[in-house]
């Protein structure tokens, strides 16, 4: 269903911006950088190489599972609450649940190729994860682009900060165990200008100081085993 310009209605939210929803983008652009160069990543693992593939299988799966959360969070604490502020934006609200179904099967496909793939690292089983990987980063392109223009407005005048800030509480609490520094690294590198900005709007000094002396190097280190020998 295409994307359309809010429709003129009176139960559309007029009022000021109460709220401030730039996390939405900001995480997308995680999204949208990491699945982009997940095929690359997979294409750089020689045939039997599982130790190699068993680091990008790592990356992926921490790409996957903070998706799928993303979107739980959407279908469970968003979705309702626009379309009782905001009726208007109803039509827009049924098209982001039907972007997210599509997401998930093109998903589901990517989580049950991985095992195979992760245990023999065999080009065979590396094309089934491309071809997921293919029907993922196109429904994420037609999906991420249409969320911040049609659905971050209207978050912006109807919803808290509160419940703004729950929906990216929820997301971080499924990052794998012992992957965090990895996930804000992705974070980081995916912002415009390599997550000064965002480092300065969400990490309190004490913990810039963490991730520079510790997290950077940990991230950075995880990078070249994903890479490899072969440029992505």
């Amino acid at each position: 269903m295409p994307a359309t310009a809010l429709p003129p209605s009176g139960d559309l939210p007029a009022g000021p911006k109460i709220c401030d929803a730039s996390g939405m983008a900001e995480i997308h652009r995680m999204f949208r950088a990491g699945f982009g160069e997940a095929r690359a990543l997979i294409d750089g693992v020689r045939e039997g190489d599982t130790a190699h593939a068993s680091i990008v299988a790592d990356h992926l799966a921490m790409l996957s599972t903070g998706l799928h959360a993303h979107h739980e969070g959407e279908d469970s604490m968003l979705w309702g609450t626009l379309e009782q502020r905001a009726p208007s934006c109803q039509p827009h609200v049924e098209r982001m649940k039907a972007q997210h179904a599509q997401l998930l099967v093109h998903l589901t496909a990517l989580d049950s190729a991985m095992p195979t793939w992760r245990a023999n690292a065999r080009s065979v089983d590396a094309a089934r994860l491309g071809i997921a990987l293919d029907g993922v980063n196109a429904a994420l392109n037609e999906h991420l682009g249409d969320e911040e223009h049609n659905i971050v407005p209207v978050m912006e005048t109807v919803l808290t900060q509160t419940e703004v800030d729950a929906l990216g509480e929820h997301g971080r609490k499924a990052t794998p165990k012992g992957r965090m520094f990895f996930q804000l690294g992705a974070i980081l590198a995916a912002q415009p200008d390599g997550g000064a900005e965002w480092q300065r709007k969400h990490l309190p000094p004490p913990v810039r100081l963490i991730w520079r002396w510790m997290g950077k190097p940990k991230y950075e280190a995880n990078r070249a085993e994903l890479v490899g020998d072969r440029p992505v």
